[in-house]
């Protein structure tokens, strides 16, 4: 929905209306006054959070510059994880409430960000290349004026987004005639799934599959269920329980930000098969002592209980490294300009069904095959996602998002990096980046 809707009636707006959605659910939430009100509530806040985590990657990535494109379309993910962090120190402070009380401020309290956010967005410049698609060249080119190094740039910019709306070079009017189809985004599903390209369909797997891949290497059932990874480990006391939980989210948004600094300099491939690795490591190292301990007990293994718990902070902290921002990065940048906020939507859509699986499905399987086999599980996925990475994810560092397409078509990214990075080296010899 929120794709289309950002194809409509623009980026800001969509934001605006993510907003609004987001404010009524919390409010809903607060003051519910039996279970029915409550899950209506947690209905229509989750509808908000759909159309934040896909319109936000996908305005960053078309305001910024190729240059400092991945620093700040990783950005939403870094005030995601301070959000869940805030959440989890909320959630300390609103358990010394009243019970009747404290749920409520816990829920409700989500309002007053969405408050700020609406407001904001009066500040923010639309999309220069959602302005494009409507034709609206005078507004675009202010935007670009505001948001690039120089005038001449400016201009690059802009010839490159017509090019990609197939506009002629040589339009220059402030308001030019564009086809509807392209202006409110008609037919995008049908170009994407019915007769693809083969660089659309390769970018169509490839976008899916780092949304999917990222949720189903299991990450969300170490975050939201690490209480019960702790008390299965043998840490019973709820303060600390809670405090160990707090500290998954500290570790969370640290190395996220950590990451913001380096996704531009040392590419987006880099960090997802980094990340990936310490995540392979990690979930074993965490699946082998949470068996053990399940066997024999962690009053005779205790030295096991702080490898299960540092097993938990490094799963988390290679998870940030890199699958973490660069999933949302990268989705959000691979699309032509006509099929970017669908496709982008698509990708958060299956992002969001894989982890609402992990985390129904993860007492249930864990009470099926134990939990230390749950992680065993989830080991073997993330192997299995190393590789898909490392075939089908051509680099994309440097790239405007006008030029991502001549990447794919091969379906073995790592081919297209090496193509690529042999093309610079002839056309630069000297260089020494090359």
């Amino acid at each position: 929905m929120a794709g289309r809707t950002s194809d409509w009636l623009g980026r800001r707006i969509t934001i605006i209306f993510a907003s609004a959605i987001f404010f009524a659910g919390a409010i809903i939430m607060g003051f519910a006054n039996n279970y029915a009100v409550l899950m209506v509530g947690r209905f229509v806040a989750g509808l908000g959070v759909g159309y934040a985590l896909m319109i936000a990657p996908v305005y960053a990535a078309e305001v910024a510059p190729a240059s400092s494109r991945g620093f700040l379309t990783s950005f939403p993910e870094v005030f995601i994880n301070f959000g869940v962090l805030l959440g989890y120190l909320s959630n300390y402070a609103f358990a010394k409430f009243p019970l009747r009380l404290g749920w409520r401020l816990m829920l409700g309290v989500g309002a007053v960000p969405s408050i700020f956010l609406a407001v904001s967005v009066l500040a923010m410049p639309e999309s220069p290349r959602w302005l494009v698609m409507q034709g609206r060249l005078g507004d675009a080119k202010k935007v670009l004026d505001k948001t690039s190094e120089s005038p001449q740039e400016a201009q690059l910019r802009l010839d490159d987004i017509k090019q990609a709306a197939g506009l002629p070079h040589e339009c220059n009017d402030d308001v030019v005639q564009v086809p509807k189809r392209g202006q409110g985004g008609g037919g995008v599903w049908k170009d994407i799934f019915v007769h693809p390209t083969r660089p659309i369909l390769h970018i169509t797997i490839a976008a899916i599959g780092v949304q999917f891949l990222q949720q189903a290497s299991g990450i969300d059932a170490v975050v939201m269920y690490s209480p019960r990874i702790y008390e299965k480990a043998g840490i019973t006391d709820d303060s600390k329980k809670l405090l160990a939980t707090i500290a998954v989210g500290v570790c969370k948004t640290v190395f996220i930000l950590v990451t913001t600094f380096f996704v531009d300099r040392i590419g987006r491939r880099v960090l997802l098969l980094t990340s990936c690795g310490g995540l392979v490591l990690s979930l074993f190292t965490l699946a082998t002592g949470l068996t053990v301990i399940d066997r024999y007990g962690a009053d005779e293994y205790k030295w096991l209980v702080a490898i299960c718990v540092v097993a938990t902070y490094a799963a988390v902290a290679f998870f940030s490294m890199g699958m973490g921002p660069v999933a949302w990065v990268y989705s959000s940048e691979v699309f032509p300009l006509r099929l970017r906020a669908q496709g982008c939507g698509m990708g958060v859509a299956i992002n969001r069904l894989t982890s609402g699986v992990i985390l129904m499905s993860f007492i249930s399987l864990y009470d099926a095959i134990t939990i230390g086999g749950a992680f065993y599980l989830f080991t073997g996925i993330a192997v299995l996602t190393w590789i898909f990475f490392f075939t089908l994810l051509p680099e994309t560092r440097g790239r405007t998002l006008e030029d991502m397409e001549v990447l794919f078509g091969s379906f073995f990214g790592w081919r297209n990096t090496m193509r690529e990075l042999r093309k610079k080296e002839s056309a630069n010899p000297n260089d020494g980046d090359a």
